[in-house]
Order: C-alpha cells, then sequence, then structure tokens
C-alpha cells in the first residue's frame, strides 16, 4: 500500500549500493544497507506494538541510527517527535506530558535521569547511544526487516516539532506527509538537487533545517550526504573539497570566516551554500563572497511551514533579504489597512501545501494563527522591496531565535525571577555577530539587594537547555514601562543592541 513520505524518500534506496553517508572516520553506508537498519528498526518497534498514529519522542544523538529511526516512524505511520539534546529533564517531562508518545528513545548516559520522566508520562524507554549502540539497537540486530509499510496519504501526520511562541507553553506544530514531501520536491527544484550532489551535512537533526530540509532534500535527490555529528570548523574545513552544497546557520559562517584555511581554492568547486533558521548579516554574506567568491544562498522557513521563501539560484542573491515566495506558496504581508505596499512593513502570512495542520492538543491556539482559509500569521514583521525581495525586518512577539533555535523569553525570565536577590528580569534577543540574536537579560534587584548578574547566571545554569540561557546580563534599577505597566522590550533592545558589537 503507498505510503507518501517513505515512497519517496527511503523506497528509493533499495538495491543502492553507492554511499548514502559518508561518515567523518571514512566508512561509507550504501543506501540499500540503511533501508534495512530502518526496515529493521520499524519491525523492532512494531515487534513493541507500535503502530500508526503512534508518536515516538526521540532525544539522542545524531548517528546514521538516529536518521534510520526518522526512516522507520515514517514507515510505521507513526509521528516522528525529535526533540533538541540539550533539553533538561523538566523541559522533556513538558513535551512528553503534551505529546503523550507511546516510546521514548533516549542516549543511555541520561536514562537515569530521563527514565522517571518517561515512566511518569506512560513511555516506554529505549536508549540509543552516540556510538549507535543501545537498546533500540539490539532489539533491531534480532530482526530481519520484515515490516508491513503503513499506508500514508498526504494528510497524514508525519512529525510533531515544538515551537516556541510568546505565551504559554511550546507548541507542538503537526506536520504531514504532503507538508514534508511538498517542500522537498520544490527546493529540490529550487536549488538543482541531482543524484550526483554531495551535502556536507554538520546540522542538527533534531530540528527542521537539519531534518527537513537537509536529509529530505538528499534522500529525495538520491544524493549523499557527508555526515558529521556537529559543526566543527576544522572538520567541516577538512570535508568542503569533498563536497558539493554546504546548509548552515549564520554561526557556521562567521566561525568558517575566522579559519585561515578558509580560501577560494578550497571551495571554488563547490556549487552551493545556503543560510537559514536566523538572520544572515549583511556584513557575514559580503565577507562571504570577498573571501569565497560565492554568494550565501539565504532563505526564510519555520517549524510549522518548512521553508516559504529562497533567494534565487540563478539571478540575485540579494543580502540582507529572503528572496521569493517559492513555487506554491502564496505570501501576503498586511497592515491595519490592507495589503502593505513595497517598502511597508506588516505582519507576514504564508498559506500552500507546506504549511502544518495546526498545534497539536492546542486548538485555540490553532485559531489564533491559523486561518480558515489556510493563511497562517508568522508573527514575523516584513517587507517587500521594490524589486519584491522579501525582508525580515523584526518579529512582532517576543520569541529570540538565537543560533537558529528557538527561545521564549517568559520562560527564561520565570527561572531568573526565582533567583535569590533577584526582583523581576526581562529577557530581550540582541543582535550578535556568531548567532544572529543571543538571549539577554536585564534584572532588576530585590530592595536593599547588590545583585551580581554573572552570579545570578551561573545560578541558572542547571536550569535550562544552553541555547536559552542568557549570554550575558545587566543589573538595572527599574524596567521601562509604558502607562499600563507593561515592560517596554523595544526601549531594552534600543539600549542594548551593540552590546556584542565589540
Amino acid at each position: 500500500m503507498p505510503n507518501l513520505l517513505f515512497d519517496a524518500l527511503f523506497a528509493p534506496l533499495a538495491g543502492r549500493e553507492t554511499p548514502l553517508l559518508t561518515l567523518r572516520d571514512g566508512r561509507g553506508i550504501g543506501g540499500d544497507a540503511f533501508l534495512r537498519l530502518v526496515l529493521r528498526q520499524a519491525e523492532a518497534l512494531a515487534a513493541l506494538g507500535l503502530t500508526k498514529g503512534d508518536r515516538i519522542a526521540v532525544q539522542v544523538a545524531k548517528t546514521p541510527e538516529a536518521l534510520a529511526l526518522y526512516g522507520a516512524a515514517v514507515a510505521l505511520g507513526a509521528a516522528f517527535l525529535p526533540l533538541n539534546t540539550a533539553y533538561t529533564p523538566a523541559e522533556v517531562d513538558y513535551f512528553l506530558g503534551n505529546a503523550s508518545p507511546r516510546l521514548f528513545v533516549c542516549d543511555g548516559a541520561r536514562e537515569a535521569a530521563l527514565a522517571p520522566v518517561a515512566a511518569a508520562r506512560g513511555a516506554r524507554l529505549l536508549t540509543l547511544n552516540a556510538d549507535g549502540t543501545g537498546g533500540l539497537s539490539d532489539l533491531a540486530a534480532r530482526v530481519a526487516g520484515q515490516v508491513a509499510i503503513a499506508d500514508c496519504a498526504g494528510d497524514d501526520l508525519a512529525a510533531i516539532l515544538y515551537t516556541s511562541g510568546t505565551t504559554g507553553r511550546s507548541k507542538g506544530a503537526m506536520l504531514s506527509h504532503r507538508n514534508l514531501l511538498s517542500n522537498a520536491e520544490v527546493l529540490l527544484r529550487e536549488w538543482r538537487f541531482v543524484p550526483g550532489d554531495v551535502l556536507l551535512h554538520a546540522l542538527p537533526i533534531f530540528h527542521t533545517h537539519g531534518l527537513f530540509v537537509a536529509s529530505n532534500l538528499a534522500l529525495l535527490a538520491g544524493a549523499r550526504m557527508i555526515w558529521h555529528p556537529g559543526f566543527d570548523a576544522g572538520a567541516v574545513l577538512d570535508d568542503l573539497p569533498k563536497a558539493s552544497v554546504m546548509m548552515g546557520v549564520p554561526t557556521f559562517y562567521t566561525r568558517l570566516l575566522e579559519e585561515p584555511r578558509l580560501t577560494r581554492d578550497l571551495v571554488g568547486h563547490m556549487r552551493l551554500f545556503i543560510s537559514g533558521s536566523a538572520p544572515l548579516l549583511a556584513e557575514t554574506h559580503e565577507a562571504w563572497e570577498a573571501r569565497t567568491g560565492h554568494r550565501i544562498l539565504e532563505r526564510y522557513g519555520m517549524t510549522e511551514t518548512n521553508m516559504n521563501t529562497s533567494n534565487p539560484y540563478e539571478g540575485e542573491r540579494r543580502a540582507g533579504t529572503v528572496g521569493f515566495p517559492l513555487p506554491g506558496v502564496e505570501l501576503r504581508i498586511l497592515t491595519e489597512g490592507g495589503e502593505a505596499a513595497p517598502e511597508e512593513v506588516g505582519m507576514i502570512e504564508v498559506r500552500g501545501p507546506n504549511v502544518f495542520g495546526g498545534y497539536w492538543q492546542m486548538p485555540e491556539k490553532t485559531r489564533e494563527e491559523l486561518r480558515e482559509d489556510g493563511w497562517f500569521i508568522t508573527g514575523d514583521l516584513g517587507k517587500r522591496d521594490a524589486d519584491g525581495y522579501v525582508h525580515i525586518v523584526g518579529r512582532a512577539k517576543d520569541l529570540v531565535i538565537t543560533g537558529g533555535y528557538n527561545v521564549y523569553p517568559k520562560e527564561v525570565e520565570l527561572v531568573l525571577d526565582d533567583v535569590a536577590g533577584v526582583a523581576e528580569s526581562a529577557v530581550i534577543g540582541v543582535p550578535h555577530p556568531d548567532f544572529g540574536e543571543a538571549v539577554f537579560a536585564v534584572l532588576v534587584p530585590q530592595k536593599g539587594v547588590a545583585l551580581d548578574a554573572a552570579a545570578v547566571l551561573g545560578a541558572i545554569a542547571g536550569q535550562l537547555a544552553r541555547f536559552k540561557q542568557p549570554k550575558a546580563a545587566v543589573v538595572v534599577d527599574n524596567l521601562p514601562r509604558n502607562t499600563m505597566g507593561k515592560v517596554q522590550k523595544n526601549l531594552l533592545r534600543d539600549q542594548y543592541g551593540r552590546w556584542f558589537a565589540g
């Protein structure tokens, strides 16, 4: 029976002996061998009772086995729920409580801390370690990979990805088989991916960028991936001569620019450099071109939509913009008076086959952000220039995007406010040359307390994932407020916006 995503991404690997993945140690995993790994994992999970519609939550290191687990979930018709490896047990508890997964797969090194969380939420726990071993691999090794592929149509749920908002807790964006496949098909055409391409893959796979853009696109194209467990500038430079395409976040490019080994000769053979997940500073764009001769292709996407726009493959890749809407994706910019005129800033809304179906278990949030006619209110403010290029100029809400990851300020503020001596706090995002934005905290001490900003940041270090922790903080007497008593974060951003400018 047909399974839309499996049939497009994984089934074509049958009989392919050429590598799908090349690992850092030089080992290659052929397409057929990877497919057999997917099918063995799927059979092992089916034997545990996993079936279509179940959720599989995953917090593991980036390995071939972890990517295969995504394929196994697709094969079974289960919803894949990848979690950032930096999340603490308390954060994981929320996701397991909200999504109610039947299975939770974690690294064995964290099993002792996470087992009580999984048990409390009724999820079976399996391990998958950074070296590919663990309980899941043990089960998969005992079966032959004979499993019935679930019948999944376009509207069937393929994944739940959690995204932060500015009110309430994280929201689980429900992505269907059609959402994921339609976007990959468009990107394949727009970015000219072919079977001969070699993608240097140093992105995490718990995030849209690394999993649903990079991995799905390479699988759909029949291309090869050079598989890095994480980003290391030296390792990337070692492997760039073997690649034709690299996808990265702005941090990748700023750090590579610090390396003397990055030269035109080193990357002269490369076909394409792509950046996303956070704003790419125009200075970085220009410095990269001056150093390498390549213009980075910047695009714009979201957890709820995958990719919405892209600078052109052929034509001007304009620094500071995210290009044009992708084919099949409608984009409008609205003001109180209607459609925005060129250069007029308004709220970006998008509609298309890439747009998610709603938030898991949050119908009210879905109604607030997803119109009945399919338009999704992104929360991003933008404009079109006279040539039609889309510019992202800010966010209507206070969401901070740092290194490609979303940070919900209120969550950080609640933790800061619990520190002894802190009366209140305000968390903002300020421009950062490496991360696009950095989390920044403004602290107000309790009366009579001499507050030390560094000590406060040290006190919360174990309570939040590292990317959520403020990179700097200041102590002030009062927070600026309007007549209604609301903290004016725009004034704080203006005041501290050049903190990391050097």
